[in-house]
């Protein structure tokens, strides 16, 4: 059977159960003839999977019921990234978009920018270029450096000439990239002149690659390779000139050609190229922009990673828009500072950084003391009293506390979204109230090009992360093993599964991995956990499989780095700690107690109950030290030892003698506490 056939029955079955409502909130209400179905707010609506079962468990946006959103509503005729450029070149031309502050002999002064018309000439005359050395149709660009405004043009010059791109993370180091361009068959690389020796070491063990193209870079100083190398150097400005001598017809895409390669690092084996489609990556915008409306006014600040999907999605919708593009000098150090000349209206982030603006200002208030810290108090719980009733606060608390704050983003932030893990509720009510800005926090990943759900305009209820987005929908699978069903009380629980126009096609060369995620019916599994609360806002509360996120977006194999610990002397059994809400791991160790009496005899150190041993400052610090000889890039920055085995007996072992997570979460729940209050006093950037 035709699957959007079934879809159209499954709809028209219901539709008469439906009238749309006039008011703002909620979106739907139930027909007074229908048995009521509808949640409470009308964030979400539930609708029936199959016909046949009766089960109401699929979930869709309230703004978009019966149809899955692939395009813009007031654009239906974008249906690629070519055409949403060309919509902005159009509507936008003389308007400023893309702005940096770096100049060619690298200081750094004013904003200078370059409007749409003059991007859109530059991305002609780049993708000219590659077609004047040979870069046939379909093939892949490599793009490996950090953000600037020549990273968006390459990337329109691939859409416009129907290239596919490939981010290469400068963080990956050399082997990824090297795999990357060898995985995805890179035929052109652009890079900047830090990374061209690196690269140029490697050249022999990429084939594919016939082109170099150096942003930056003088092309009088670059190498000049022997022609049996196959491969060509050449400068981006020299590019760009060839582009514009022999300018070259746009080659546009179709919806469902691939417009990107994003390979995602993993902790386990090698990268996953996530392979994205224009239409992947258009419906996933235009669902987002139903609650997400910038304008041509807006500044916005570029600084996160544009070799990850969030940023990348961000600067879709910009375009859409017509939103100025500041591009931070490169350093994060000083991003206060190009914020200062910048001013952005939108400000996208990550908790970490949340965390860190939370924990800064909270440490001025307590040091100031006295009658500023008062001040502070008053202000804070005005406004957030004002926020709970949806009232204005009394203008005189940001004249007098909060516009201080304010300036630390520039002063004009109307617009924040959170993204890439969990922002805690206190770091969300206190970004809202100092910053007196909409906080947007939304869910998404890599496979679906983004954004899966996200906040609602007017919704005041934090520690959740929205509705689903108008271009897919959303369903709770139970998972039986850790006791996570449909049918829980007061709220279904289960793993998150995703359907739509914005799920991807698949792992690029691996059907394998791709069939894991992805079931015959469509839905992507996401591995994460989820509970619906009140009104069909979602909630994320575990991750099904064991790998997590730390705060700073960092995904974790735990048992990976438990089989490196189990090598220390000292190390019986070792769990793994970590959550989004941390960037760092902590480690619960059983230690081996022939080794640790045998090590504290050694030292002169007497006890009388060996528990006593675990609680000694100088047994710990051997034992970190251990661990940290065998340490890679991650590892625990907090240890706490214990005498007592994990068993089947204490319940912390499965039959086949693994760690039961969750169990062992809870069972030493404390520790874990204790450890991060510990990381806390001693860094409090350790978030």
């Amino acid at each position: 059977m035709d699957p959007s056939s079934a879809a159209r029955r499954r709809i028209n079955s219901i539709h008469s159960h439906l009238v749309t409502s006039s008011r703002s909130s909620p979106l739907l209400r139930s027909n007074p003839t229908a048995g009521e179905f509808c949640l409470d707010n009308g964030y979400s609506v539930a609708l029936p999977e199959k016909l046949s079962t009766g089960d109401w468990n699929v979930y869709r946006s309230a703004r978009s019921p019966f149809k899955l959103v692939s395009r813009f509503p007031d654009h239906p005729d974008i249906a690629t990234l070519h055409d949403n450029f060309e919509h902005a070149v159009h509507d936008f031309r003389d308007y400023k978009y893309l702005g940096t502050r770096v100049r060619v002999d690298g200081t750094v002064g004013d904003y200078k920018w370059m409007t749409y018309g003059e991007v859109g000439t530059a991305r002609t005359a780049i993708g000219s270029g590659l077609v004047h050395h040979g870069i046939t149709m379909g093939s892949t660009v490599g793009i490996y450096f950090i953000n600037r405004p020549e990273w968006l043009i390459v990337d329109h010059a691939c859409s416009a000439y129907s290239y596919v791109s490939v981010p290469l993370y400068d963080t990956l180091g050399p082997d990824a990239v090297q795999f990357i361009v060898n995985h995805a068959n890179v035929q052109a690389i652009f890079c900047v002149a830090e990374t061209l020796n690196s690269l140029l070491s490697g050249l022999s063990e990429m084939p594919s690659v016939r082109l170099v193209v150096v942003v930056g870079g003088l092309n009088e100083s670059l190498p000049n390779l022997p022609a049996s190398a196959g491969v060509k150097v050449v400068s981006y400005s020299v590019l760009l000139n060839q582009g514009r001598s022999k300018p070259q017809p746009f080659v546009p895409p179709k919806p469902d050609d691939v417009a990107t390669i994003c390979y995602t690092s993993g902790t386990t084996g090698t990268p996953k190229g996530v392979v994205l489609t224009h239409a992947n990556l258009i419906s996933n915008v235009a669902g987002s922009s139903f609650s997400v409306k910038f304008f041509s006014s807006d500044i916005y600040i570029s600084y996160l990673p544009l070799a990850h999907i969030y940023e990348r999605s961000n600067q879709i919708l910009t375009v859409y828009f017509g939103v100025a593009v500041g591009f931070y000098q490169g350093d994060n150090m000083k991003l206060l500072d190009d914020l200062a000349a910048l001013r952005p209206t939108v400000f996208s982030s990550v908790p970490r950084l949340y965390n860190r603006i939370y924990d800064g200002i909270n440490n001025a208030v307590k040091s100031s003391g006295g009658l500023k810290e008062r001040l502070f108090n008053a202000a804070y719980n005005a406004k957030k009293q004002a926020l709970l009733n949806g009232k204005n606060a009394s203008g005189i608390w940001d004249r007098l506390v909060f516009n201080k704050i304010k300036d630390k983003l520039g002063g004009r932030v109307r617009f924040m979204t959170s993204g890439a893990s969990p922002l805690s509720p206190e770091v969300m009510e206190f970004m809202k109230i100092c910053f007196g800005a909409r906080v947007l926090e939304g869910y998404g990943m890599t496979e679906t090009a983004c954004v899966i759900s996200g906040m609602d305009e007017g919704d005041n209820l934090i520690g959740h992360v929205g509705s689903p987005n108008p271009a897919c929908e959303i369903k709770l699978v139970d998972v039986p093993e850790m006791n996570y069903t449909s049918a829980d009380q007061p709220h279904p629980r289960g793993e998150i599964c995703v359907r739509g126009p914005i799920v991807f096609r698949g792992y690029y060369k691996d059907e394998v991995q791709t069939k894991e995620v992805v079931d015959e019916d469509g839905w992507l599994h996401t591995g994460d956990i989820g509970l619906w609360l009140p009104g069909g806002r979602l909630q994320i509360i575990d991750r099904k499989k064991n790998i997590f996120k730390l705060a700073q977006g960092e995904y974790i194999a735990p048992e990976k780095i438990e089989n490196v610990y189990a090598k220390c002397k000292f190390v019986g059994q070792c769990f793994i700690y970590g959550d989004s809400f941390n960037s760092s791991l902590v480690a619960v160790v059983s230690v081996d107690p022939d080794v640790l009496k045998s090590w504290a005899a050694s030292q002169g150190i007497k006890h009388g109950d060996p528990r006593e041993l675990c609680n000694n400052p100088s047994v710990k610090a051997a034992v970190v030290s251990d661990m940290d000889a065998l340490r890679g890039f991650e590892f625990a920055k907090a240890v706490t030892l214990v005498l007592e085995p994990f068993t089947l007996e204490n319940g912390l072992l499965t039959p086949t003698l693994k760690i039961k997570r969750p169990q062992a979460k809870e069972y030493f729940a404390e520790a874990i506490t204790n450890m991060y209050k510990e990381l806390a006093a001693s860094d409090p950037t350790h978030r």
